[in-house]
């Protein structure tokens, strides 16, 4: 059986409203993003089954699936990048966990958006 995104393309385009994403690159932009999710709550959804979580969960991961899908897209070449700073003329650039940047399991994604994907009950890192 091979990996399925959480959410569909037809979800992104006309539930979500999203625009960022070119539609050829949708599908692959959508099942990363799910696969991250995946890494940052421990696989919980694999184990459960998506289907199995309450519908404010689904909802929830949802939603973040489609702003993580986005913000990826959105800064691909930032995200890439294996320099974690860099300073050229007093210019300085930084990327890995700031204010407004979460890094983990070599996931980046917008503070907030991790904040709502905690809402879930998903992200805890004690055992279940």
């Amino acid at each position: 059986m091979s990996y399925k995104a959480y959410v569909t393309p037809d979800y992104y385009l006309n539930r979500y409203e999203g625009d960022i994403i070119p539609e050829e690159e949708l599908s692959k932009a959508l099942k990363k993003a799910s696969r991250h999710i995946d890494s940052l709550t421990y696989n919980r959804i694999v184990s459960q089954g998506f289907l199995n979580l309450t519908e404010y969960q689904q909802d929830i991961i949802k939603e973040v699936i489609c702003q993580q899908a986005d913000f990826e897209v959105e800064n691909a070449d930032e995200i890439h990048t294996i320099l974690s700073s860099y300073s050229i003329n007093g210019v300085s650039a930084q990327f890995g966990s700031s204010w407004n940047v979460f890094t983990d399991k070599g996931v980046a994604m917008k503070r907030d958006v991790y904040a709502l994907l905690c809402q879930s009950g998903l992200c805890c890192r004690l055992a279940r």
